[in-house]
Protein backbone atom coordinates (compact mmCIF):
# COMPACT_ATOMS: atom_id res chain seq x y z
CA UNK A 1 0.00 0.00 0.00
CA UNK A 2 0.91 3.48 -0.98
CA UNK A 3 1.34 6.22 1.59
CA UNK A 4 1.08 9.70 1.05
CA UNK A 5 3.20 11.95 2.71
CA UNK A 6 1.39 15.25 3.12
CA UNK A 7 3.46 18.58 2.44
CA UNK A 8 3.17 21.26 5.33
CA UNK A 9 0.59 23.68 5.16
CA UNK A 10 1.94 26.95 4.14
CA UNK A 11 1.00 28.68 7.67
CA UNK A 12 3.55 25.80 9.69
CA UNK A 13 6.68 27.06 11.01
CA UNK A 14 8.93 24.43 8.67
CA UNK A 15 7.48 25.94 5.48
CA UNK A 16 7.54 29.50 7.14
CA UNK A 17 11.19 29.10 7.62
CA UNK A 18 12.07 27.88 4.43
CA UNK A 19 10.52 31.16 2.86
CA UNK A 20 12.50 33.01 5.63
CA UNK A 21 15.52 32.06 4.08
CA UNK A 22 14.23 32.91 0.70
CA UNK A 23 14.00 36.01 2.39
CA UNK A 24 10.06 36.53 2.30
CA UNK A 25 9.13 38.98 4.50
CA UNK A 26 5.50 38.39 5.18
CA UNK A 27 6.90 35.06 5.71
CA UNK A 28 8.95 36.65 8.67
CA UNK A 29 5.84 38.34 9.88
CA UNK A 30 3.59 35.22 9.90
CA UNK A 31 6.75 33.06 11.33
CA UNK A 32 7.02 35.85 14.34
CA UNK A 33 3.61 35.47 15.14
CA UNK A 34 4.02 31.80 15.72
CA UNK A 35 6.93 32.00 17.56
CA UNK A 36 6.68 35.57 19.76
CA UNK A 37 4.12 34.51 22.16
CA UNK A 38 5.80 31.42 23.54
CA UNK A 39 9.73 32.82 23.09
CA UNK A 40 8.34 36.04 25.24
CA UNK A 41 7.17 33.48 28.17
CA UNK A 42 10.33 31.21 27.79
CA UNK A 43 12.32 35.08 28.13
CA UNK A 44 10.33 36.55 30.86
CA UNK A 45 10.52 33.28 33.21
CA UNK A 46 14.42 33.42 32.68
CA UNK A 47 14.96 37.06 32.70
CA UNK A 48 12.34 38.08 35.50
CA UNK A 49 11.14 41.12 33.68
CA UNK A 50 8.93 41.70 30.80
CA UNK A 51 10.89 44.65 29.48
CA UNK A 52 14.03 42.45 29.66
CA UNK A 53 12.59 39.54 27.59
CA UNK A 54 10.67 41.32 24.91
CA UNK A 55 14.07 42.57 24.47
CA UNK A 56 15.73 39.73 24.26
CA UNK A 57 13.22 38.33 22.14
CA UNK A 58 13.66 40.82 19.62
CA UNK A 59 17.26 40.50 19.28
CA UNK A 60 16.71 36.83 18.73
CA UNK A 61 14.04 37.79 15.99
CA UNK A 62 16.94 39.58 14.18
CA UNK A 63 19.15 36.60 14.77
CA UNK A 64 16.36 34.25 13.66
CA UNK A 65 16.00 36.65 10.29
CA UNK A 66 19.73 37.06 9.88
CA UNK A 67 20.86 33.33 10.12
CA UNK A 68 17.57 31.70 8.84
CA UNK A 69 19.97 29.65 6.03
CA UNK A 70 21.79 28.20 8.55
CA UNK A 71 18.37 26.58 9.72
CA UNK A 72 18.50 22.66 8.81
CA UNK A 73 15.14 21.01 9.41
CA UNK A 74 16.42 17.54 9.51
CA UNK A 75 17.92 18.34 12.79
CA UNK A 76 15.26 20.36 14.81
CA UNK A 77 11.50 21.89 14.45
CA UNK A 78 11.86 25.31 14.16
CA UNK A 79 10.68 26.09 17.34
CA UNK A 80 13.40 24.16 19.27
CA UNK A 81 15.85 26.12 17.34
CA UNK A 82 14.51 29.34 18.13
CA UNK A 83 13.74 28.53 21.62
CA UNK A 84 17.38 27.97 21.50
CA UNK A 85 18.56 31.35 19.85
CA UNK A 86 16.17 33.11 22.69
CA UNK A 87 18.02 31.46 25.90
CA UNK A 88 20.89 32.48 24.38
CA UNK A 89 20.02 36.10 23.88
CA UNK A 90 18.73 35.62 27.69
CA UNK A 91 21.91 34.26 28.88
CA UNK A 92 23.59 37.45 27.09
CA UNK A 93 21.18 39.89 28.33
CA UNK A 94 21.15 38.90 32.02
CA UNK A 95 25.37 38.93 32.01
CA UNK A 96 25.03 42.35 30.48
CA UNK A 97 22.31 43.56 33.16
CA UNK A 98 23.42 45.29 36.47
CA UNK A 99 22.02 43.09 39.02
CA UNK A 100 18.53 44.58 40.10
CA UNK A 101 15.66 43.65 42.45
CA UNK A 102 13.17 41.88 39.62
CA UNK A 103 9.86 43.06 39.72
CA UNK A 104 7.18 40.82 39.60
CA UNK A 105 4.35 41.36 37.20
CA UNK A 106 2.18 38.76 36.93
CA UNK A 107 0.42 39.26 40.11
CA UNK A 108 -2.98 37.97 38.96
CA UNK A 109 -5.39 38.60 42.04
CA UNK A 110 -8.52 36.97 41.28
CA UNK A 111 -11.78 37.54 43.77
CA UNK A 112 -12.24 33.59 44.29
CA UNK A 113 -9.22 33.02 45.96
CA UNK A 114 -9.21 31.77 49.60
CA UNK A 115 -9.08 34.97 51.74
CA UNK A 116 -6.56 37.58 52.09
CA UNK A 117 -4.64 36.57 53.93
CA UNK A 118 -3.73 32.97 52.33
CA UNK A 119 -3.10 35.34 49.08
CA UNK A 120 -1.00 37.39 50.96
CA UNK A 121 1.25 34.53 52.12
CA UNK A 122 0.56 32.90 48.48
CA UNK A 123 2.29 36.07 47.04
CA UNK A 124 5.01 36.16 49.43
CA UNK A 125 6.20 32.53 49.01
CA UNK A 126 5.66 33.13 45.03
CA UNK A 127 8.05 36.48 45.36
CA UNK A 128 10.16 34.48 47.54
CA UNK A 129 10.95 32.03 45.12
CA UNK A 130 10.89 33.82 42.19
CA UNK A 131 13.71 36.31 44.09
CA UNK A 132 15.80 32.99 44.44
CA UNK A 133 15.45 31.89 41.07
CA UNK A 134 16.84 35.23 39.64
CA UNK A 135 19.82 34.54 42.36
CA UNK A 136 20.62 31.62 40.10
CA UNK A 137 23.57 31.59 37.40
CA UNK A 138 22.52 32.16 34.62
CA UNK A 139 22.34 28.72 32.54
CA UNK A 140 21.13 26.88 36.04
CA UNK A 141 18.18 29.93 35.54
CA UNK A 142 17.70 28.91 32.15
CA UNK A 143 17.28 25.14 32.69
CA UNK A 144 15.12 24.98 36.16
CA UNK A 145 12.63 27.38 33.93
CA UNK A 146 12.77 25.75 30.95
CA UNK A 147 12.32 22.50 32.71
CA UNK A 148 9.67 23.64 35.33
CA UNK A 149 8.36 26.38 33.67
CA UNK A 150 7.70 25.16 30.01
CA UNK A 151 7.85 21.39 31.22
CA UNK A 152 10.81 21.34 28.08
CA UNK A 153 12.36 17.78 28.21
CA UNK A 154 16.32 17.14 28.85
CA UNK A 155 16.47 16.81 25.31
CA UNK A 156 14.78 20.26 24.76
CA UNK A 157 17.08 21.92 27.53
CA UNK A 158 20.44 20.20 26.31
CA UNK A 159 19.23 22.16 22.65
CA UNK A 160 18.34 25.27 24.21
CA UNK A 161 21.70 25.07 26.21
CA UNK A 162 23.99 24.05 23.83
CA UNK A 163 24.88 21.04 26.05
CA UNK A 164 23.79 17.34 26.91
CA UNK A 165 20.95 15.66 28.53
CA UNK A 166 23.57 14.77 31.29
CA UNK A 167 25.34 18.23 31.71
CA UNK A 168 21.54 19.21 32.34
CA UNK A 169 20.63 16.84 34.63
CA UNK A 170 23.45 18.40 36.89
CA UNK A 171 22.65 22.32 35.99
CA UNK A 172 19.13 21.08 37.59
CA UNK A 173 20.86 19.26 40.53
CA UNK A 174 22.86 22.16 41.35
CA UNK A 175 20.25 24.95 40.85
CA UNK A 176 17.60 22.34 42.87
CA UNK A 177 20.47 22.19 45.56
CA UNK A 178 21.21 26.10 45.64
CA UNK A 179 17.31 27.00 45.94
CA UNK A 180 16.97 24.61 49.04
CA UNK A 181 19.49 26.27 50.72
CA UNK A 182 17.97 29.59 49.38
CA UNK A 183 14.45 28.98 50.63
CA UNK A 184 15.67 26.93 53.72
CA UNK A 185 12.25 27.86 56.10
CA UNK A 186 10.08 28.92 53.81
CA UNK A 187 7.46 26.50 55.14
CA UNK A 188 7.58 27.54 58.59
CA UNK A 189 7.87 31.76 58.37
CA UNK A 190 4.10 31.24 55.93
Amino acid sequence: MLQVMSAPSPGEPSTLMADVAAGDDEAFRALTEVLYGPALGTAMKVLGSRAEAEDAVQTALVKLWRTAERFDPAKAKVETWFRRIVVNCCIDRKRSLKPVDPIDEAFDLESDEPGPEAETAGLMRDKRVGDAVMKLPARQRAAITLFYGDGATMNEIAEALETTPKAVEGLLARARAELAKMLEGLREEL
